[in-house]
């Protein structure tokens, strides 16, 4: 679909030289970054502002979105930043935007929040033909180009194929906190947290907040001494974007951690630094993970959990795998019944786990949300 009025048009161009003709949906301009596509049926705005999709452009399945608006509470950007409603997304692509919000809670519309902070997307196009081709020959570099950025197909993919490539990229820094804060529990404090802020999304802290946790959200870049004058009883590493190879600083970190015995816990990125820091290798995936109806297995008891997921890379491994690391024995523990990909890493004794998939559920089902019980424990055990 196109528009009458040549000044709405908009084109989505992959690398591989397909082109989709649109309408400009948000700001009009260039985006350049990595297409991928969500999904989820529901909670575009959680998914717009997690940090773990920065750099990336996301293609929408759910064929009408914007129906709920924005609102100023829904955000998962930095929890105690006044930015938690800032959009990571390099772009968005949908199908059919709703032409009316319709929610109380709505303070505005999707396509308002777009223009006003700048993020360049595409409406009207046959997103299922796009997401078939991401399926097909995996995420890829593409553009979204509008108003005065649009120009003829060749000098547009040499755009596109001049970006640079998801592989390689050390993204936690420019998405984690320069300074750190503290987000205090609700009611008495129990224990006390170094969270790695790696991209951490808002309703991580919340629910460590409430199960008694006082949480310390600490810089990508943070030093294992660092954490001393903390007297943590626990590390946590969160979800962030890039590439994991690249992560060196924050895997020798999370290597001091466990020799110094502290218990750790790490979801989507922090698995696969945890999985580093036990010896593993994480290997670029074709297309991904990224919806909140993503089914994981857990080896030693067989239950499944439906999960909310976000993830480009993952570790190397099988289902039920024991191997040798620095710290003692290690095991995969969780993988995805879709497709074998490992969800989950642990020391055999406990003082360390960690899951590929996002159990703060936001957006998202709640069946993981026992893992933070299940790191409150962990903590209990090791004060007794």
């Amino acid at each position: 679909m196109t528009s009458g009025n040549p000044g709405n048009q908009a084109v989505l161009v992959l690398e591989n030289g397909e082109r989709y003709l649109g309408t400009s949906f948000g700001a009009r301009g260039e985006t350049l970054g990595e297409a991928v596509f969500c999904t989820a049926m529901t909670g575009y705005q959680e998914t717009l502002t997690d940090p773990s999709y920065h750099r990336q452009i996301v293609v929408a399945t759910a064929p009408q979105i914007g129906n709920t608006g924005w609102n100023k509470e829904d955000g998962e950007s930095r929890a105690g930043a006044d930015d938690s409603g800032k959009i990571w997304v390099r772009g968005y692509a949908v199908r059919n935007p709703t032409r009316r919000v319709s929610s109380w809670r709505a303070t505005g519309s999707l396509e308002d929040e777009l223009i006003e902070q700048g993020i360049v997307g595409i409406a009207g196009i046959d997103t299922r033909t796009v997401v078939r081709t991401l399926r097909d020959h995996g995420s890829m570099r593409a553009g979204i180009f509008s108003g005065d950025a649009l120009a003829g197909a060749d000098e547009l993919l040499s755009r596109v194929v001049g970006a640079p490539q998801m592989a390689g990229a050390d993204l936690a820094g420019e998405v984690s906190t320069p300074d750190g804060y503290v987000v205090e529990p609700d009611g008495e404090v129990r224990f006390t947290v170094a969270a790695i802020d790696l991209g951490i999304k808002t309703n991580t802290p919340r629910m460590f907040a409430q199960r008694g946790f006082r949480v310390h959200v600490l810089p990508a870049g943070t030093a294992f001494d660092a954490i001393a004058d903390l007297k943590p009883d626990g590390v946590f590493l969160s979800n962030g974007p890039g590439d994991p190879a690249t992560a060196n600083q924050v895997v020798d970190f999370t290597r001091e951690v466990l020799g110094a015995d502290i218990p750790l816990f790490g979801i989507c990125f922090g698995n696969q630094i945890l999985g580093r820091a036990l010896g593993r290798d994480t290997f670029k995936m074709k297309f991904g993970h990224r919806g909140i109806n993503i089914p994981v297995i857990e080896h030693s008891t067989g239950a499944v959990s439906i999960t909310a997921q976000n993830h480009g890379f993952a570790l190397e491994g099988e289902a039920g795998e024991e191997f040798a690391s620095d710290f003692g024995t290690a095991r995969v523990s969780h993988i995805c019944a879709n497709d074998g990909v490992v969800e989950g890493v642990e020391l055999v004794s406990g003082r360390a786990f960690s899951v590929q998939y996002h159990p703060e559920a936001a957006a998202g089902p709640h069946d993981a949300a026992y893992l933070f019980d299940k790191f409150t424990t962990l903590l209990q055990g090791a004060r007794a």
